[in-house]
């Protein structure tokens, strides 16, 4: 039916558009493209270099009308729209492009609440050190794991898809990935309490991550046997798949609380946040896991991983006991979706440094090691703050976060700063205010809590404070009797660059 067409795609900087412009000429057809933006502000331009896609930048002339056998506009398009006023040919929507081209390789999806880039990126590496090319969305500076990024990406060329699946707090989101992809394997990494300001309640939020289960239906489903919460959806949804789970032989370190797929409140014997040692009276209990790591020395980054058939030695290039889950997911995933041997899985481990804004070490000043990470819900932070004290002992944080959560989420992570920092800066407003009712409170708490700049700006998406924000709270941080300074939040990792300015 389209044999020898030329479809006209309005809208290539913008992401979808872009995507579809590339999809299509990947699969031998003609493309032109179009968008009211001039090339030099086309955030996605460099994507279409070497398409052969001719692109009207700034305008969007007659000639593209008349050279396009199909038009397909921006999802967000109104039909009323100007621009298509005197379109005479047939329009076709996302989702018919969607229909149209399916993917053409086998699809791995990675989703959980922590944990997904580093798990995601990792796998990925694996597969071209064994040159295996996953598809690649290639747009700067885009996470692209929501929406329907993951299922454009998909479609693009490459022997595997390795997708990342976020949710934005959006029911539905999760399924329509999983569904539309094709998948046939996935890792489900933990899930722990975030997008409630969106979702309602920890279980609302828990069932978007189940959509993931829900719609894999036969597939095969890698898990982190310690999170209750998963083995507790996978009972509840009576998932015929098969399963694979993992966890990490250590003694607890603490007790918290979850809520189970029961409505009870159950004890968890926390190795790290929400995931552990658990049993629940409605029979959700911790599950004797097929891949277990033992042997942790986080000091020398070794651990032992007990397979089904045989003991690896495995050598990270990373930090944490979280990512010590991280690693043995990836590991299993190598494995059986990528059928790579265990030997030529270790040493992409190894060599592994991680991601980008996760315990990523960033600069020094007078003598002060700054580190940035991403961590923006509360199991986060607990997770990665409780690792720092761990490896390198006292250490002052700077809040850059704005919760997802709203006021719990914001105060559960304020409580976590405070349980494991010797001193506090609040970046963001957010915390400032949480700052500010914690010192009016105890007044006791202002010899770590340093509140000295109040700002006034509005939290944009998950972003929790401003540039100046995060460049103040450094410049206070740098002033405390302490070697080591870590910034939490997206907003560190977006303004890390303030630290060369500093």
């Amino acid at each position: 039916m389209y044999k020898n067409k030329t479809f006209g795609v309005i809208g290539v900087c913008g992401a979808n558009g872009n995507l579809i412009a590339r999809i299509l000429k990947q699969r031998g057809f003609d493309v032109i493209g179009t968008d009211l933006s001039f090339k030099k502000d086309c955030r996605f331009a460099k994507a279409l270099e070497g398409y052969d896609i001719d692109v009207y930048y700034g305008q969007t002339p007659d000639k593209f009308f008349e050279r396009a056998d199909y038009v397909i506009p921006p999802a967000s398009l109104s039909k009323d729209a100007d621009i298509l006023k005197n379109c005479d040919k047939p329009i076709l929507e996302l989702t018919d492009v969607i229909d149209m081209i399916r993917p053409d390789k086998p699809v791995f999806g990675i989703t959980g609440t922590n944990g997904k880039t580093t798990t995601t990126t990792l796998l990925k590496k694996i597969a071209y050190d064994n040159g295996i090319k996953p598809c690649e969305h290639d747009l700067d500076g885009m996470q692209g794991n929501a929406e329907f990024i993951p299922i454009l990406q998909s479609r693009l060329n490459g022997d595997v898809g390795i997708l990342e699946v976020g949710t934005f707090g959006v029911p539905g989101t999760v399924g329509r990935i999983v569904k539309n992809t094709y998948m046939s394997a996935g890792l489900i990494t933990n899930i722990t309490p975030d997008h409630l300001n969106d979702l309602g309640s920890f279980m609302d939020y828990a069932n978007v991550k189940a959509e993931f289960i829900k719609e894999l239906k036969l597939g095969q489903l890698i898990v982190n046997g310690h999170d209750p919460t998963i083995m507790g959806l996978l009972r509840e949804m009576d998932f015929k798949g098969e399963v694979i789970t993992f966890g990490v032989d250590e003694l607890p370190d603490s007790i918290g609380m979850k809520e189970c797929v029961c409505g009870a409140e159950i004890a968890v014997k926390e190795i790290i946040s929400g995931c552990g040692y658990y049993f629940c009276k409605c029979g959700v209990t911790t599950p004797q896991v097929d891949y277990v790591a033992t042997n942790v020395d986080l000091a020398n980054r070794t651990f032992d991983l007990h397979t089904p058939t045989e003991k690896l030695t495995v050598k990270m290039g990373v930090d944490g006991l979280h990512n010590v889950y991280n690693l043995t997911g990836v590991i299993i995933a190598a494995h059986k979706f990528l059928d790579l041997s265990y030997d030529k899985i270790l040493p992409s481990i190894a060599s592994f440094t991680g991601v980008s804004g996760r315990m990523e070490e960033v600069g020094e000043i007078k003598g002060k090691d700054i580190f940035v990470d991403y961590a923006h819900n509360p199991a986060g932070v607990e997770t990665v703050l409780k690792e720092f004290k761990k490896l390198h002992g006292d250490f002052t944080t700077v809040i850059t976060v704005s919760s997802e959560s709203g006021y719990k989420g914001d105060l559960d992570i304020f409580n976590s700063v405070l349980k494991f920092s010797k001193f506090i800066v609040p970046a963001s407003t957010a915390s400032q205010k949480i700052a500010s009712e914690k010192l009016t409170e105890n007044p006791k708490l202002n010899d770590r809590i340093f509140l000295n700049y109040i700002g006034d700006f509005k939290k944009e998406g998950t972003l929790g404070a401003s540039r100046d924000e995060v460049k103040e709270g450094l410049k206070k941080a740098l002033n405390l009797d302490c070697e080591m300074v870590v910034a939490i939040g997206e907003a560190a990792t977006k303004f890390k660059d303030v630290v060369f300015e500093l």
